[in-house]
């Protein structure tokens, strides 16, 4: 194999898997800072720290920021469907919605992706490998969370919709700057995305939270500060710099593999028990992945890396 090539492939499974590490820790982190601020402010002032740092990169590196109409189109899209209202709706939600639930509702992520795809990129059409590693990788996630499954708060109905329809908008995001984006930086799109919806969840802030009680302890210090570097800054960089050389479909997978690690995370800093299910499932999303990628995986053309 050529050497070039080897080289690229193990640097996207290199940040494939730091990707998966970084959004399955966020889960946790999420939780750890509404113990002390509201939703809303909390997802703005963490996204409003990540664009100031985006900044700097761009300015320091000379990156280049389009203001073309297909680009304006991107940061639209990105700011409203992609940071504002899913991440207001996952924010929101995770209050009132046990971890298990949510997951389960956001694992539809890789389904909508596999549509959206299917219609809005002609080379990444779904085929029979795709459709079974998606469904073996939802039903791992629906046996490690299946005891987790409950409706006990008042808004939890309201709450579950909720992240019913984040993972539709982000998909749809996802594929759309798939097909559009591929001239720009992601230090650039996703800067000009954040920032914007930084604007948008600190309004909601002043207008729904301003007589919420806010605790400013070092937890939810430390999970803003965490979630704006680390989980934004260096996640969405490299999940888009992922998109340009990875199939859609293949990397919304990694939504399968996220939720075990938030569990296995659970289990070392909260001392949570680890349950068989967790295994069980873990072995059922790693057949998906393997069954997605099943060109690949028999010595056929890979599509991963079209």
């Amino acid at each position: 194999m050529d050497t070039a090539l080897r080289t690229d492939r193990f640097r996207i499974w290199l940040a494939f898997a730091t990707a998966c590490m970084v959004w399955g820790s966020t889960w946790l982190a999420i939780k750890i800072g509404l113990d002390g601020v509201p939703p809303f402010l909390g997802a703005g002032i963490r996204f409003l720290l990540a664009s100031v740092i985006l900044l700097a990169i761009i300015t320091l590196g000379g990156i280049n920021v389009p203001s073309t109409p297909e680009a304006k189109r991107v940061y639209a899209v990105l700011a409203v469907f992609s940071y504002t209202i899913p991440f207001a709706f996952v924010y929101w939600s995770e209050q009132y919605l046990p971890t298990g639930l949510a997951s389960i509702l956001f694992a539809a992520f890789p389904f909508w992706v596999g549509i959206f795809s299917h219609r809005m990129l002609e080379h990444e059409r779904l085929n029979s490998f795709k459709v079974a590693g998606i469904v073996l990788g939802f039903a791992g996630i629906v046996i490690i969370f299946a005891g987790d499954v409950r409706l006990d708060h008042p808004h939890a109905f309201t709450a579950m919709l909720m992240m019913l329809v984040s993972p539709i908008m982000q998909a749809y995001c996802l594929v759309l700057v798939k097909k559009l984006a591929q001239p720009l930086s992601p230090f650039a799109f996703t800067f000009v995305g954040m920032f914007f919806s930084s604007v948008a969840l600190l309004t909601l802030s002043a207008v729904f939270e301003h007589d919420a009680v806010i605790v400013w302890n070092a937890s939810a210090i430390g999970s803003i500060v965490y979630l704006a570097t680390v989980g934004s800054v260096i996640v969405f960089v490299t999940y888009y710099w992922l998109l340009k050389r990875v199939q859609a479909v293949y990397l919304s997978l990694m939504s399968f593999i996220t939720p075990i690690i938030a569990v296995v995370l659970g289990a070392w800093v909260l001392d949570e028990r680890l349950q068989t299910s967790v295994f069980i499932g873990a072995a059922f999303v790693l057949a998906g992945l393997l069954v997605a990628n099943g060109k690949y995986v028999y010595g056929k053309v890979s599509e991963a890396f079209d």
